[in-house]
């Protein structure tokens, strides 16, 4: 990821960044120093991965914290030493810090036993239980921030997962890329009150558009 006025970041390891990259791409296994370039590998990378985890994960698979572990794996091993594992560095969004880092082990033990064994497998018959247990297993991921680099990615990753476990097509996200990124920010800090209804109204407008498109 690029280094930009988004992320405070403390700690050694993690927060090294590719020689000659001026300090804007993140030490990686690729020796790539442009960001648009980072960007693009990212990109090709998690497209690489949704198609390969699409096929090990079937209906009745109850997602757990290792599962999370392996998908952030999965889609960043090649590029980054330290994917898959759980972050050691504090990180901040502006002035919204996620959970610190000494806490995310425990925090996701939690969500293990509190959320992916309530929502997953992910095969409710009413929408509107498929629209919440999606909202809430999204927003507790990111506001846990478990890796270094690539949370929401990660979580998207999960939700087509488990959508595709309640019948749905393959998640299209773009809506909270573009038009509606700050309501999708905003809707993650209203998880810190477990208030999902902004990330349910997000996910419903998300799942119409996917099965328009499909």
């Amino acid at each position: 990821m690029k280094k930009d006025d988004r992320y405070d970041v403390s700690g050694l390891t993690e927060a090294q960044f590719e020689p000659g990259s001026n300090d804007q791409v993140l030490k990686n296994r690729l020796g790539i120093t442009s960001p648009q370039a980072m960007d693009d590998a990212e990109a090709r990378a998690l497209e690489q991965a949704v198609l390969e985890l699409v096929g090990n994960y079937d209906e009745a698979h109850r997602f757990t914290a290792a599962d999370i572990c392996k998908i952030h794996k999965s889609w960043l091993g090649a590029i980054y030493e330290w994917a898959g594992a759980y972050r050691q560095v504090n990180i901040s969004k502006g002035d919204f810090p996620f959970a610190a880092a000494a806490r995310v082990p425990a925090l996701m033990v939690e969500f293990d036993k509190a959320v992916l064994a309530r929502y997953t497998p992910c095969n409710f018959n009413d929408r509107a239980d498929v629209v919440h247990a999606l909202a809430e297993t999204h927003a507790e991921l990111v506001l846990i921030h478990p890796f270094r680099e690539g949370n929401g990615r990660t979580a998207r990753i999960v939700s087509i997962l488990m959508a595709l476990q309640a019948g749905l097509p393959l998640l299209d996200f773009s809506v909270i890329a573009e038009e509606k990124k700050s309501a999708y920010f905003a809707a993650v800090q209203s998880g810190l009150d477990r208030d999902y209804q902004p990330m349910e109204r997000l996910f419903a407008e998300i799942i119409e558009r996917s099965l328009a498109s499909s």
